[in-house]
């Protein structure tokens, strides 16, 4: 079997790669930066029952359509057909929409939404015509609800969401399984980088819960895609977003509304970063 894992030189991408390359799989890893890739590469290959040989890198932006159409062709002919594709690649900066630059907000869209459409538009007219294949695009907790200084990540991973169901229904008619799932905050390179620039309005809602680490995410991800499942929760309170939303979000934005205003009006000399409670996941 051939997967195809973007976002594969780090964090969830490269720990779902390694799961499948442990099965015996041939792994394909696509990501922007080359020497983090050969890292991934040697680094999968060091556990127990891997084939070096059955892992292969290719460097490319996934907001580039013909960057991606290209990679993937290189890749399909070294390693067959993709059977799997998991579009694992995106970033996020958080910042205030009124003072995040354009351009950062356009890359996180570019990267987070057309980056995994471009790396499904190459892999699925060949899964169609196959009449087989499995698509796993990772969106995120945050597409569950509006968050602080995530205008740009949340709508990127939010119309990830619309575009799932919408292929869905297309790619079932040809046996092409389309799934979504939505990691929590998780332990990865990107995370770290993330809470050094996360607004303490944002922290007030998102809580100060332990984050998942890669591996866990990347396991039940597998696990679900081998069950079938079309989506993929974790976590209580990211479940009951998912299936409650409409009946659980406006008393919570009525609770975080009111929590701001009052901290606010306690003065603007750090209480709000002290004033942090604990809230809920999500990735």
């Amino acid at each position: 079997m051939h997967v195809i894992v973007t976002g594969g030189s780090s964090g969830i991408g490269l720990a779902i790669a390694k799961l499948y390359a442990i099965r015996g799989d041939r792994v394909s890893l696509l990501a922007r930066h080359p020497g983090r890739l050969d890292e991934a590469r040697v680094e999968i290959a060091t556990t127990a029952g891997v084939d070096l040989s059955c892992i292969q890198i290719a460097s490319v932006d996934v907001a580039s359509a013909k960057q991606v159409l290209e990679a993937v062709e290189t890749c399909e002919r070294a390693f067959g057909p993709c059977d799997v594709l998991i579009a694992s690649a995106g970033i996020v900066e958080p910042s205030a929409f009124d003072i995040m630059p354009a351009a950062v907000f356009d890359e996180q869209i570019a990267t987070n939404l057309l980056g995994t459409a471009n790396i499904v538009r190459a892999v699925y007219k060949g899964m169609k015509t196959r009449r087989s294949g499995k698509i796993m695009m990772i969106s995120s907790g945050a597409a569950l609800i509006g968050i602080y200084g995530y205008t740009a990540y949340c709508a990127s991973k939010s119309a990830l969401i619309g575009f799932a169901e919408a292929l869905s229904a297309e790619a079932a008619i040809a046996g092409v399984r389309v799934a979504i799932c939505f990691p929590p905050d998780t332990l990865t390179p990107q995370y770290h980088r993330e809470m050094s620039m996360r607004p303490a309005e944002a922290e007030l809602l998102m809580g100060t819960v332990k984050p998942w680490s890669a591996e866990a995410v990347a396991a039940k991800i597998v696990g679900g895609l081998d069950r079938g499942k079309a989506r993929i929760h974790f976590g209580w309170s990211l479940t009951a977003l998912a299936y409650f939303g409409p009946l659980i979000k406006p008393l919570l934005i009525w609770w975080y509304s009111r929590k701001l205003r009052k901290i606010i009006e306690q003065g603007r000399d750090g209480s709000l970063a002290r004033s942090i409670d604990k809230g809920f996941d999500r990735g």
